[in-house]
C-alpha cells in the first residue's frame, strides 16, 4: 500500500489538530489544547480504485516566539497550510511559512485551508483576498473543524493531487 506524508502548518491556534481529530476520528471538541512538538495520525483512504494511507503530521503553530522547524517537514509529500478566517494575521503568517516551506522542501502539492469558516460574522479575511490567491493558481478550501463542512474535501483533493503527481 502507498504511503505518503502530509503536512500540517499554520499559525498557532488556526485548527490544524482540529481538522485532523475530525478527519481522522469524527470527533470535535471546543476545549484547546496546545500541540507540542508533533502529533501523527494515520488514515487509509481509497482514491479511484488505490488505497493510500495518508501519514498525517501535525505541527505545532507557529508564534512570535517558537519557529516551526523546517526538519519536520523532510519526506512529505504535501502539506496543509492552515489559516484560521477570523485572524487575519494568521492568512500572513501562512505566506511566510508557505515560502519557508518551498525553500526546504521544494514544491510539493499544498492547500490553503481556511479554517473556522462556520464563523460567519467573525470573518478577518475578505472574499476578493481569497479570489486573488486562486487567480494565482492557489488551490482554497474553506473548512469548519466544527461542523464538518469541507474536511473531507480537504484531505481527498490533497490525495488526488499526490496521487496525480
Amino acid at each position: 500500500m502507498l504511503q505518503k506524508k502530509v503536512c500540517m502548518v499554520g499559525a498557532f491556534a488556526t485548527g490544524k489538530t482540529s481538522l485532523v481529530a475530525r478527519y481522522v476520528h469524527s470527533i470535535f471538541s471546543d476545549n484547546y489544547q496546545t500541540t507540542v512538538g508533533v502529533k501523527i495520525d494515520k488514515k487509509t483512504i481509497n482514491y479511484r480504485g488505490k488505497e493510500l494511507n495518508l501519514i498525517l503530521w501535525d505541527l505545532y503553530g507557529e508564534d512570535e516566539f517558537q519557529k516551526v522547524r523546517m526538519s519536520y517537514l523532510r519526506g512529505s509529500s504535501a502539506y496543509l497550510l492552515v489559516v484560521d478566517v477570523t485572524r487575519y494575521n494568521t492568512l500572513e503568517k501562512a505566506f511566510s511559512l508557505q515560502n519557508r516551506v518551498e525553500e526546504t522542501i521544494g514544491k510539493v502539492p499544498f492547500i490553503l485551508v481556511i479554517n473556522k469558516s462556520d464563523l460567519t460574522d467573525e470573518w478577518e479575511i475578505d472574499k476578493a483576498e481569497i479570489e486573488k490567491l486562486e487567480q494565482k493558481g492557489w488551490i482554497i478550501i474553506q473548512t469548519s473543524a466544527k461542523t464538518g463542512q469541507g474536511v473531507e474535501e480537504v484531505f481527498e483533493t490533497i490525495a488526488q493531487k499526490i496521487l496525480e503527481g
